[in-house]
């Protein structure tokens, strides 16, 4: 089970990543589990003193039963050191940086997030990376044959 922020890598320069735990029911665990879930246009903020994830949307579990107010879009809160929170909200604030989720994952039976603090990258550097990659591929492509 991984989602990945597919998005983020286009849209962002990644300038350091973090690992963070979820805070989540059983149902969104299972969902997780099955494979549910998208990551598209959500953010990491933090309120008093805490951190949390908007936007992470986790569809209601098919079997699971007693949960009627369901909601898929609630605030989810990340469990993350206090030096590490810290570091986070000082780099975010200083620097025109955000903060968003690059993938979600399972790892030893426990939901994590890796947390990207990232710089909105600009028109002109988007289409730059696509020329080389193309360059890269006509190389590629120029010395097989």
């Amino acid at each position: 089970m991984r989602l990945v922020n597919r998005k983020a890598k286009r849209d962002y320069e990644v300038i350091e990543a973090m690992e963070a735990g979820v805070v989540l029911t059983g149902g969104e665990v299972k969902s997780l589990r099955a494979g549910q879930g998208n990551l598209l246009g959500s953010r990491i903020m933090i309120k008093n003193g805490e951190v949390w994830i908007s936007g992470l949307s986790i569809p209601r579990y098919k079997f699971a039963s007693g949960e009627d107010e369901y909601e898929p879009d609630r605030l989810k809160k990340l469990l993350i050191k206090q030096k590490e929170r810290q570091h986070l909200e000082t780099k975010a604030k200083g620097g025109g940086l955000t903060m968003i989720p690059l993938t979600v994952y399972n790892k030893r039976g426990l939901i994590k997030v890796e947390i990207g603090l990232v710089r909105g990258k600009k028109k002109y550097e988007k289409r730059e990376v696509l020329k080389k990659r193309k360059q890269k591929r006509d190389l590629a492509r120029r010395f097989k044959t």
